[in-house]
C-alpha cells in the first residue's frame, strides 16, 4: 500500500543502497535511486513504478542541484534522504596515500554527504506539510578504524558531526536527523571479509558478517517514526565481529 512517503537513496546502484531502495519501495515509499552507473540503478528499479532511477555523482553539485529538482518533479515532495553513497581508499599507510585518494574519499563521502543534505533541507523546510528525515550512512569507521584506512575514518568521524548539525539545525524546521553505523553487512565491498581482513595485532582473520537486508529493515525502522521522533545513532553489526572488546 503507497504511504504517499518519498525517499532519495544514494548510492543506490548496488550493496546497502540497493537493499533500502527496496525495502522502502516494498513498503510503501516513492524512492528516487540516485548513483553514477545507469545500468547498476536500473537493476536495482527492475520496472518498479515506485522507483525513479536518476544517475547522480554526489560530487558534482550540479548533478546533485538536478536529482533533488527531478525528486520534487516527479514526486512532489521529499520526506526521507538516505544519504548512503561512499568510497575507500587503497589500503596504504597514510604517508604514502597520494592526495588524490585524499581528496576522492572526502568528495564523496563528506562532501556529497553536505552537498545532498543543503537540497533536502530547502526542500523539506519549504514544502506543506514541511520537514522529513536525513539519515547517515555513518558506518563503524565512525567509531573505530582499521588498519590503513585514514581518509575512510576520517570522513566517517566527519559524518558524526555532520549529523549532529543536522539534527541541532533542523529542530526548528520538523527536520530529524540520524545515523546509522553498520558493521560487516554482506555486500560486493565487503567480500573481501569473507576471505580474511588484516587486524589490529598484525594478524589476518576472517570475520563475520551480516545480511544485508536486515541493514535495510534497520534503516527503515528508523525512517518509519513519526518527526516528533528520533533515533540519533544506531549501530547494526554482525553479533560477533571483532569490534566490541581490545583488538
Amino acid at each position: 500500500m503507497a504511504t504517499g512517503k518519498v525517499a532519495v537513496v544514494t548510492g543506490a546502484g548496488s550493496g546497502i543502497g540497493r537493499a533500502v531502495t527496496l525495502a522502502l519501495a516494498s513498503n510503501g515509499w516513492s524512492v528516487a535511486a540516485a548513483g553514477r552507473r545507469a545500468e547498476a540503478l536500473e537493476a536495482t528499479a527492475a520496472g518498479a513504478a515506485e522507483i525513479l532511477a536518476i544517475t547522480c555523482d554526489v560530487t558534482d553539485p550540479a548533478q546533485v542541484g538536478s536529482l533533488f529538482a527531478r525528486t520534487k518533479e516527479a514526486f512532489g515532495r521529499l520526506d526521507l534522504l538516505f544519504n548512503n553513497a561512499g568510497t575507500g581508499a587503497p589500503p596504504r599507510p597514510l604517508e604514502d596515500l597520494s592526495i588524490e585518494h585524499w581528496r576522492r574519499v572526502v568528495d564523496t563521502n563528506l562532501t556529497g554527504a553536505f552537498l545532498c543534505a543543503q537540497h533536502a533541507i530547502r526542500l523539506m523546510k519549504a514544502q506543506d506539510p514541511r520537514g522529513g528525515r536525513i539519515i547517515n550512512n555513518g558506518s563503524i569507521s565512525a567509531h573505530s578504524p582499521r588498519p590503513n584506512s585514514a581518509p575512510y575514518t576520517a570522513t566517517k568521524h566527519a559524518i558524526t558531526g555532520l549529523t549532529k548539525s543536522i539534527a541541532l539545525d533542523g529542530r526548528g524546521h520538523d527536520i530529524a536527523c540520524g545515523q546509522i553505523d553498520i558493521g560487516n553487512a554482506a555486500t560486493e565491498m565487503t567480500a573481501p571479509i569473507a576471505r580474511g581482513v588484516p587486524q589490529a595485532n598484525g594478524e589476518t582473520a576472517v570475520e563475520p558478517t551480516m545480511d544485508v537486508a536486515d541493514v535495510a529493515r534497520a534503516v527503515l525502522t528508523m525512517a518509519s517514526l513519526p518527526l516528533s521522533g528520533n533515533v540519533l545513532f544506531m549501530t547494526v553489526m554482525a553479533t560477533a565481529m571483532p569490534f566490541v572488546g581490545r583488538g
